[in-house]
């Protein structure tokens, strides 16, 4: 029988004979081998089943996110996806027969039936992957299960699988999610303005009515990574920063489990600036559900989402890892789960990370630049990040040098951006070495805001000078709550996934940001330059930054 060989969840399959590759996946930097794990020991992975109508799903997807179409706002439920995507009864059938011909009984699925969960020993997950050798990794306090070597499954099974869980993806670094992806930045000290509410609601033209009245209207921050917020913190920063407008102090629900400890600035500055500027709306944060040594926490996420018929409307998301660390296969079933999302009308927003272009390193003399993932994915809204052009007073916006930016080396650039796309690509000079970037990729990000300098309060102390896309892409997402707000006491749907409508906008609404460079590598050829804000959409900030009154009155038909 023919056998296919996952590395990093990828299918290696060359005329019916295994393909010898690195027999050891990479373990990333500062995760250090404990221990062999024992045989008894549990682990918990996820099986992500083959799903049904994939293209029809994103077909659908295009019709109720274009204003154009008559299918417009026109969303699904999850009980509705779940009969257009769920797996069909041979995959079922095939995938729970391997695993119960394993011994393998204690599972759970979701609603759309996609996803299997299951815990069993791993000398059973072993028996069921062979070749897999599940070891104990520690990072700081963290620990994780997981395999690096390589693994087979048999032909009959894997064309029923994108992928397995919980075997070889290590979770970035907690300071992979912000200012380099490394964390909240601390800017150099100095006297300047910094970044609070009513500085946020004065650039972007909010006034004290600009807050939420619907009763069916609610917004969301996903955190991993063991990063956790503190309920007295919001309140300190609701009541030392919030006193202009009618706002709430406190979140509605917290999905998953709160870990103890102090708090993290990360998951602060989420929580205190979507419900400063999308004030008093109901608020959710998703956080790390229990996490099991093997479990994924992004991953764990996802799986909420199919199996919660009622969720909030914008979800922002400060979270990210380079494209090449991933497989194609495990990112295009993730783009899959974030089409499902949109069909429900659910708004993805993601920051575009914090190294500006990136820079990886193929050979000692040639680098290219380096995408991250989702920021890099067609079906998610990506917010990059600015800087007030004078620190010392509210002033218009350039580039913060940080601003995650660039073109997908994996992702076609989807056509409501060809136009937007192409014309920056022409019209700037001089534009990076192409040997850098792929021109015909997603490009990314959508839109931006602020980034640097904010204020936050965490552990009851404010803090200054906390910057990164982790603070502008939750201040956007919080916009977009008030213009679905304003939507829905209309009797508007949702704004959904709201790219092909934004590039259509062709910029109003938001103020241009024409100003800056991003960085990258720091080499002879660009030094360490990448790409530059331009008049009209770029790679660095992409159409600007929100002028609240002009984008609600564009939004609201």
């Amino acid at each position: 029988m023919r056998i296919a060989v996952f590395v990093l969840s990828l299918i290696w399959l060359v005329s019916g004979e295994l393909l010898e590759a690195d027999q050891d996946a990479s373990v990333p930097e500062n995760w250090l081998l404990v221990e062999r794990v024992g045989p008894l020991e549990e682990v918990e992975l996820t099986f992500a089943l083959k799903q049904q109508n994939v293209n029809q799903m994103e077909e659908l997807l295009n019709l109720v996110s274009d204003p154009n179409s008559h299918q417009y706002g026109k969303y699904l439920s999850l009980e509705e996806v779940a009969d257009l995507v769920q797996p069909s009864q041979l995959t079922e059938k095939v995938v729970q027969n391997w695993l119960q011909s394993h011994g393998v009984k204690n599972c759970h699925t979701v609603v759309t039936r996609d996803f299997l969960q299951c815990v069993m020993t791993v000398q059973v997950a072993e028996a069921l992957l062979p070749g897999s050798k599940f070891h104990r990794y520690r990072r700081d306090s963290q620990t994780l299960l997981r395999s690096t070597s390589l693994y087979s499954v048999h032909d009959d099974v894997h064309q029923h699988l994108d992928f397995v869980g919980g075997v070889h993806r290590f979770p970035p670094k907690g300071k992979d999610i912000s200012k380099g992806w490394e964390g909240a930045r601390q800017a150099a000290l100095g006297f300047h303005l910094g970044v609070t509410p009513s500085v946020i609601r004065s650039r972007y033209n909010l006034t004290a009515k600009d807050v939420g009245t619907a009763t069916n209207n609610s917004q969301a921050v996903a955190q991993f990574l063991e990063q956790y917020y503190h309920p007295a913190d919001l309140a300190e920063f609701m009541s030392l920063f919030a006193g202009g407008f009618t706002h709430m102090s406190a979140v509605e629900r917290v999905v998953g489990t709160q870990g103890g400890g102090k708090a993290g600035v990360e998951a602060s500055l989420d929580v205190e600036y979507i419900m400063s500027s999308g004030a008093n709306i109901s608020t959710w944060v998703f956080t790390n559900p229990g996490r099991h040594e093997s479990q994924e926490p992004f991953l764990q996420w996802m799986l909420l989402l199919s199996n919660m018929s009622a969720v909030p409307w914008v979800h922002t998301i400060s979270y990210g890892d380079d494209e090449d660390s991933l497989s194609d296969a495990y990112m295009n079933r993730i783009n899959n789960e974030f089409m499902k999302a949109g069909l429900r009308g659910i708004s993805m927003l993601f920051a575009s990370g914090d190294s500006g272009a990136g820079c990886r390193h193929l050979t000692k003399e040639r680098n290219t630049f380096r995408p991250s993932f989702p920021a890099s994915s067609p079906y998610v809204t990506t917010v990059g990040g600015t800087s007030f052009k004078d620190p010392f007073k509210l002033s218009y916006e350039v580039t913060d040098y940080i601003s995650g930016g660039g073109f997908s080396n994996v992702f076609a650039m989807p056509d409501y951006q060809v136009g937007a796309v192409g014309k920056y690509l022409k019209s700037v000079q001089p534009l990076p070495p192409q040997t850098y970037f792929n021109t015909t990729g997603r490009a990314y990000p959508d839109l931006a805001a602020l980034s640097d300098n904010y204020w936050v309060v965490t552990n009851r102390v404010p803090v200054p000078w906390v910057s990164g896309t982790s603070a502008s892409t939750p201040v956007v997402g919080g916009i977009l709550s008030l213009i679905n707000d304003k939507r829905f006491l209309k009797g508007l749907p949702s704004l959904g996934f709201i790219n092909p409508r934004l590039y259509k906008l062709q910029g109003k609404g938001l103020y241009d940001v024409t100003e800056g460079c991003h960085l990258s590598c720091l080499d002879d050829k660009v030094e360490g330059k990448g790409f530059c804000a331009s008049p009209s959409w770029d790679p660095v900030t992409g159409w600007g930054t929100p002028n609240y009154p002009v984008l609600l009155a564009s939004l609201m038909d």
